[in-house]
């Protein structure tokens, strides 16, 4: 959410945040070097950007603090690349009715201090981060259990500081009980908000996002801002993912272009996306080392429904400028066939996702564009901009977007350049935003659930454009309501081909890792949520 990063915000054209570890597959090393001599105890970098937030697992919705808090925090699950649930710091997570679930844990982890993970350490980090008074981004995700309602009440004072639905049953046992049964609850307890917390966290939450400790695979080492993170091999680790290399060096760029440059000269070792500019080379550049693959995420165009713009605009005027852009050559040539024409707003590889399920509103037809944009009474003004984050190498394909819907619809367009990721997502939170803004979302969970419910409920903190209806929070919440996770997959799929009637936000295109890595590592694959799994990247001698 990202995006997310409610999840993991996307930061890059391609880019993503939340995912698979130890368990996720993909592209990537296409024959790691046998004859090259390991250093276990190596270091590598990887590109990246300041994160929005201080490290806080429930505190961060965006890329480039999600690829961090995943190195340092192991959660309860995780999913394989074909969705398979896999227990990390569970021994198991029993239910017998989709509402009430018991958490085992595997005796023995250590956070990174040395002090014992408990189920105390999770329930104490939930209910802390579901209260309001801290501030937490992503505390809405502890929506379902029951007792939120009083910590986090929409009107008025909170009645306590503890959800009635957590219960520690022993030092390794709890119990979760939820407001009513979610037949994928399961799922979502792999993103890293549901993440434990040490007890010294709270002595000083600020100064521990600063210097987090947590109970991942990696333990941190520092944080020079807008410059680099550095994270060590943690040798105590339990988890199925162990580190196969001394440690990451997570290194801020504020352009993609210097990035690459960087990869190419051996200053840098792994990058999560390369540029729009260096896409028709990097291949030849980088020959077996280049890496082309899909991820679950999808880019749209989100709308900010907040402002005198956009307030009660009729959906006719969005499905219009929708038609208006021609995605088949934007995809083709400034993106270099890396993208593919999104056809709805859920990311392929997740379960629940359809073909089509947009209808026609994703396709090319200037007239029909026009048409419906002056059915709906046209766009206020006759003029948008697009907000965009300058250091994500999205400036050439807002420009080709904005240049597709002036030509066919003489509705002036203009990107709206922010200088990097932070300050986007920061306008984002503030709602500064003046008229649309790019929207990059990549899955927390590989259910349909987290591409609708967890950007289009009225309440989710994925949705920062205030998109609101009614009709959708009342089919979301049958869907939740289902008995079996087929049923919910069917009817979230429903509420899908609902959205074209609303248009809470415009599906651009399906998201692919463009990347590449240096001569000096090996092992380098990349997880469905796009991000390199750090744990499997070996360094050469």
């Amino acid at each position: 959410m990202r995006g997310a990063k409610s999840a993991k915000w996307v930061a890059i054209a391609a880019v993503v945040a939340l995912g698979a570890t130890a368990c996720g597959g993909g592209g990537g090393d296409k024959g790691s070097d046998s004859k090259a001599a390991i250093d276990p105890n190596g270091k590598f970098s990887v590109e990246v950007g300041e994160p929005q937030h201080p490290l806080q697992p429930a505190n961060t919705m965006e890329s480039n603090g999600s690829i961090v808090i995943k190195s340092l925090f192991s959660g309860l699950v995780d999913y394989d690349a074909s969705g398979k649930i896999v227990m990390v710091n569970a021994q198991s997570v029993d239910t017998k009715d989709n509402k009430t679930f018991t958490v085992k844990l595997k005796p023995g982890w250590k956070f990174h201090d040395g002090t014992p993970v408990t189920a105390t350490s999770y329930v104490k980090a939930w209910n802390w981060a579901a209260n309001p008074a801290n501030k937490q981004t992503n505390s809405f995700w502890f929506s379902d259990i029951q007792g939120y309602d009083d910590v986090a009440p929409a009107k008025g004072q909170p009645k306590t500081d503890k959800m009635s639905g957590l219960k520690v049953v022993d030092d390794n046992t709890f119990t979760i009980t939820l407001s009513k049964p979610i037949p994928y609850f399961v799922y979502k307890l792999g993103y890293e908000v549901f993440d434990p917390l040490p007890e010294s966290f709270y002595k000083d939450p600020k100064a521990a996002g600063e210097h987090p400790i947590g109970n991942g695979p990696y333990k941190f080492v520092s944080w020079q801002h807008d410059k680099q993170i550095e994270v060590a091999k943690y040798d105590g680790y339990k988890g199925p993912n162990a580190a196969k290399n001394g440690g990451v060096l997570f290194k801020n760029y504020s352009k993609l272009e210097t990035a690459y440059q960087d990869l190419k000269s051996g200053n840098l070792d792994v990058m999560r996306q390369v540029a729009p500019r260096d896409l028709p080379v990097y291949k030849q550049d980088l020959g077996d080392r280049a890496v082309d693959q899909s991820y679950s995420a999808i880019q749209t165009i989100a709308v900010a429904f907040y402002t005198k713009q956009w307030k009660d605009i009729d959906p006719k005027v969005l499905q219009g400028l929708s038609m208006a852009i021609d995605r088949d050559t934007i995809t083709k040539t400034v993106l270099q066939g890396t993208r593919e024409p999104a056809t709805g707003w859920v990311a392929k590889g997740v379960l629940g996702y359809t073909p089509n399920a947009a209808g026609d509103i994703t396709k090319y037809d200037p007239a029909k564009a026009k048409q419906l944009i002056k059915e709906g009474g046209g766009v206020p003004g006759n003029k948008i901009s697009i907000q965009y984050n300058a250091d994500g190498g999205h400036k050439e394909w807002v420009e080709a977007v904005c240049g597709s819907i002036t030509k066919a619809t003489g509705v002036a367009c203009t990107g709206d350049s922010k200088p990097d990721f932070q300050s986007d997502t920061n306008a984002r939170d503030n709602k500064q935003v003046k008229s649309l803004y790019r929207s990059g979302w990549v899955l927390d969970y590989p259910f349909i659930s987290n591409f609708i419910r967890d950007l289009y409920g009225t309440k989710s903190d994925g949705n920062q454009g205030g998109f609101s209806s009614k009709k959708i929070d009342d089919l979301i919440a049958k869907a939740d309501s289902a008995k079996t996770l087929d049923e919910s997959e069917k009817l979230y799929q429903q509420v899908e081909k609902e959205l074209p009637n609303y248009m809470p936000s415009i599906p651009l295109w399906y998201y692919k890792v463009n990347a590449g890595y240096s001569e000096k590592v090996t092992g380098v694959k990349y997880a469905q949520d796009g991000d390199p799994i750090l744990t499997g990247v070996q360094v050469k001698k």
